[in-house]
């Protein structure tokens, strides 16, 4: 959907109207959520502007989606470190043994594309920008504790409309700004209304909520099959064809975050 909606905007053009759509007309009849006004800030530049400035950027320099939405769940590894030295968690060694076994497995990736999609080290590197910039929006969801998941996404959507419209100025220019606009097709106006509402809202909603409720190195994990599903529609919808290699190192990367879910239980 992503791809789709960059075929129309710049990438971070794209990041503003996602999350004007967003924040318009919500913040108007959603109070705002009861937490310091640093932790909105914190959700709303890291999960909001830094991961989607950088994921979308990514994608506009050819990573392909189907690896980005395997190589975005590192957030994983990183919200457990990040949990570990911010808030104290207990860091186990199946974890660390499941970063190890990722690292490998993006090194076989970024390796192996001789004959399948190429991974540039650009889109590589903003791809794993974008994963920790998650991590650090799970860690401030985590230290606001029970607050409003509804409340935060939509006055969290605010935050970063304002950065994006600048560096899309800044890098983009207002020429490719203003063409873009106008002529926006139905279908990358469709994009920005499904990262909107069916991703941005409803599914961070949903996922604000477990990470409030039970300990991060839990439910981090637990999006397993967002790569599954995005390198089967990406290899069917975008005609993405991995090596058997990169196959291989995509393979290796979902082991490791299988181990980071359940390798306590065979300890």
């Amino acid at each position: 959907i992503i791809k789709v909606g960059l075929n129309d905007f710049p990438p971070l053009l794209l990041g503003a109207l996602r999350f004007a759509a967003v924040a318009f007309p919500a913040i108007f009849f959603i109070k705002r959520p009861q937490i310091p006004l640093k932790l909105l800030l914190t959700y709303g530049l890291a999960i909001s502007f830094g991961q989607f400035a950088f994921l979308f950027t990514a994608l506009y320099f050819g990573m392909p989606a189907g690896l980005s939405s395997l190589l975005l769940q590192a957030q994983a590894f990183f919200t457990v470190l990040l949990a570990a030295f911010i808030l104290g968690e207990q860091i186990h060694a199946h974890n660390l043994i499941a970063i190890a076994i990722a690292l490998m497995g993006l090194l076989v990736i970024y390796y192996g594309g001789d004959t399948g999609q190429s991974v540039p080290m650009i889109g590589l590197t903003l791809t794993l920008m974008a994963a920790f910039s998650w991590a650090i929006g799970n860690i401030a969801i985590k230290q606001a504790k029970n607050v409003n998941m509804l409340s935060l996404v939509a006055w969290g959507a605010l935050v970063p409309i304002l950065p994006f419209l600048l560096c899309s100025l800044l890098f983009e220019g207002s020429d490719l700004i203003m063409l873009s606009i106008k002529n926006a097709s139905g279908g990358g106006i469709a994009a920005v209304l499904y990262q909107s509402y069916a991703a941005t809202l409803i599914g961070y909603v949903l996922w604000g909520r477990l990470l409030s409720q039970h300990p991060v190195g839990l439910v981090a994990p637990l999006t397993l099959l967002v790569p599954v599903i995005g390198l089967i529609s990406a290899a069917i919808l975008l005609n993405e064809h991995l090596s058997t290699m990169q196959w291989f190192g995509a393979a290796i990367v979902m082991f490791a975050l299988i181990v980071n879910v359940f390798g306590r239980r065979f300890r």
